[in-house]
């Protein structure tokens, strides 16, 4: 396609959507540094796109199925609402949603028919949002006659790859939180136990930020590639550092400024939330950088500490973020003995008095025991007032200045 005849045609496209050539380019430069591009790739970026976006419109749109597991619906919803015309609406022009319980205008019957339609036809991209309930043989879901773990195994054997949108999606969220009734987990170890080989990109948050899904189309649909996995199969260039490598309130911590109470002058003055119980130190999310809400603002520059919400270990659904993490606004977690939650500072509180305790009985059982020998005798008056009296520094009666001096002349 020519790609002269392509630019004006799409900056029409983004004109009547009420976006700018440049914000289009500034979005098309935060996709490049997250697929791992770097910035300067930011005009190959938005040239696939245009090329992309008008050949969508010329009817070769790639299929994605959008299934719900067990789900708030948050990871949609982030995903959708936009408050103006976005750039990132742009990018979703490249793909034909054939099936979305919240997003098809479609429902019952037509758009099941539209899911089978694709799967039988093949090559598309799978999204899951929401856990993976295995509780009462998958019977904790059910959709359309069907247990919702049917449904995955249908749409993901097929699929060129699937994305486990969100941290439900990952390891099961807060769904797999003690005790985990529905015994929940996420796509990549329930697909696992299935023998189900297609490749799973795991996008951890609660919810995630739209433009890293954004970021995953491009580099799957655009450059035909998968992205840079990391050891738990999430983009690395995503969730490669902590939150806390790019906190604007870093240089606080480093300096030692923190903010010990809510409503205090240091919180006015921006110091580090880490004493409230910001887990950014331990969780690996780029959010500091991309940001939220059209990149105007994130959880800590609101004011909030980050409270690990991308932290899921995708094989062991125990390690969600709201059981490692929570009560969020205290330094440590809970530690669990049985069905008894406590703090570890509360332990540590208990022992010393332990301790003290024992400390005290010893003391006085060696008193009674008469094993405790005789200490020094209380000197009544201090040995320099004695051998100074006029310049005497305590007060005393004439009987104690006369028994001092007494003593000492008998120890001279």
């Amino acid at each position: 396609m020519d790609n002269k005849a392509t630019v004006p045609e799409f900056q029409g496209m983004l004109e009547s959507r009420g976006v700018s050539r440049r914000s289009f380019m500034k979005l098309c430069g935060t996709l490049a540094v997250m697929v791992g591009l770097g910035e300067a790739a930011a005009p190959r970026v938005a040239q696939a796109l245009e090329e992309s976006v008008i050949g969508a419109s010329q009817g070769d749109l790639y299929p994605v199925i959008w299934i719900e597991g067990a789900s708030c619906t948050g990871c949609t919803e982030a995903f959708a609402q936009i408050d103006a015309p976005d750039p990132a609406s742009i990018v979703l022009e490249m793909i034909s949603l054939n099936y979305s319980e919240t997003l098809s205008a479609a429902a019952g019957w037509s758009m099941e028919e539209a899911k089978e339609q694709t799967i039988a036809a093949g090559n598309y991209i799978l999204i899951y949002e929401g856990a993976v309930l295995n509780g009462w043989d998958g019977n904790a879901l059910r959709i359309a006659g069907k247990t919702g773990n049917e449904h995955l195994i249908e749409a993901a054997e097929k699929a060129n790859a699937v994305v486990a949108l969100g941290s439900c999606a990952v390891n099961g969220g807060w769904m797999a939180a003690h005790p985990n009734p529905s015994n929940a987990q996420g796509v990549q170890q329930f697909l696992k136990a299935q023998g189900i080989e297609t490749p799973v990109i795991n996008i951890p948050g609660c919810p995630p930020n739209p433009e890293w899904l954004c970021a995953i189309l491009v580099e799957v649909l655009l450059l035909n590639k998968l992205p840079e996995l990391n050891a738990e199969n999430k983009p690395a260039q995503i969730f490669g550092q902590t939150v806390h490598d790019n906190c604007q309130r870093r240089g606080h911590f480093e300096n030692g400024e923190f903010v010990y109470q809510f409503g205090s002058p240091e919180e006015a003055k921006g110091y580090c939330l880490y004493p409230l119980g910001c887990r950014g130190p331990q969780t690996k999310a780029n959010c500091g950088v991309v940001r939220y809400n059209h990149r105007r603002s994130w959880c800590i520059e609101a004011g909030a500490p980050c409270i690990g919400c991308c932290e899921a270990n995708p094989e062991n659904p125990g390690q969600n973020w709201v059981e490692v993490n929570a009560p969020f606004l205290k330094r440590h977690r809970d530690l669990r003995i049985g069905d008894f939650m406590v703090q570890p500072g509360t332990i540590a509180l208990g022992l010393t008095g332990i301790v003290a305790a024992a400390l005290v009985v010893h003391g006085f059982g060696m008193k009674a025991a008469g094993r405790v020998p005789q200490g020094a005798e209380f000197e009544k008056v201090r040995a320099w007032d004695a051998k100074h009296p006029d310049k005497s520094i305590g007060v005393y009666s004439k009987e104690d200045l006369d028994a001092a001096s007494k003593k000492k002349g008998g120890n001279q």
